[in-house]
């Protein structure tokens, strides 16, 4: 029986075998470089994807947010982040954000205010391509004027070629006012779909559910639903990917309208 022929119990004999393995093994050693490079692409704007930075990679990301209302509580705000995002390892990734900061404009005023600044960690446990099932564990801090906020989100995602499906838990614990007396928790989830058109361009859909705890007490019921699509672009060493998300629910004190856009760099 000569190497690399089948058996006749249906099994691939010894030599084919180590032959696959040696395959699969390339065909890998080419996926998880592309992995690597592509860490940073954002193909969502309101939940992250589990892969991280690559080592030593530094990153430009500037966040603006626009959030509309309509109605008796009608206002208009522009939030603005600046985050530089730097990997450690393959698998840990520390990003800072220098300045929050936004513009808002309603009946009784307009103008711009300084928010906060904030530090965020992400650990990589498992690689969405390779593991059943890609996980992250993802911690924030963020810190401002008469405002203190704590995040701390799980992960999840996987791919499927060019289908990538992910979902966030998110858990926030916020203090502000003048002497950080107004507490108020979050639970947030958010599920979102992308599918790669061609090697530059990726269209999806993002839901954001959140349910917020006044005092951590749950006696106002406050639920809300957004949805919306995204598209994403990516050419050498930047993207940009924008959403725009409707509210579902009839929240007042939200906005029905959001519109995000991310553009990050590669330093």
């Amino acid at each position: 029986m000569e190497p690399g022929t089948s058996r006749s119990d249906g099994f691939p004999a010894a030599g084919g075998i180590r032959r696959a393995r040696f395959l699969v093994f390339i065909l890998l050693l080419s996926i998880l470089p592309s992995i690597s490079v592509f860490g940073g692409v954002r193909r969502f704007t309101f939940l992250y994807e589990a892969n991280t930075s690559a080592r030593g990679s530094l990153e430009l990301e500037n966040w603006v947010t626009w959030q509309r209302a309509t109605g008796p509580g009608r206002f208009d705000q522009v939030d603005f982040r600046h985050e530089l995002e730097y990997g450690v390892t393959d698998k840990f990734q520390v990003s800072i954000y220098l300045a929050d900061w936004f513009y808002e404009r309603d009946r009784e005023h307009s103008g711009f205010a300084y928010s906060d600044s904030a530090i965020e960690l992400i650990y990589n446990l498992t690689n969405p391509v390779v593991d059943p099932i890609g996980l992250s564990i993802y911690g924030e801090l963020r810190a401002g004027d008469r405002l203190i906020e704590l995040e701390s989100k799980l992960i999840a995602q996987k791919n499927f070629g060019p289908l990538i499906l992910a979902y966030n838990a998110t858990l926030e614990a916020v203090w502000e006012g003048s002497d950080l007396a107004e507490r108020e928790g979050e639970f947030s989830q958010a599920l979102g779909a992308s599918y790669e058109v061609s090697p530059r361009i990726s269209v999806g859909i993002e839901l954001l559910h959140e349910s917020v705890f006044p005092e951590w007490r749950d006696e106002e019921g406050i639920r809300n639903l957004f949805v919306g699509p995204n598209v994403s672009y990516r050419h050498r060493n930047w993207f940009v990917t924008v959403t725009a998300l409707a509210q579902a629910t009839d929240t007042d004190s939200e906005p029905d309208f959001q519109l995000r856009t991310i553009f990050g760099v590669a330093l």
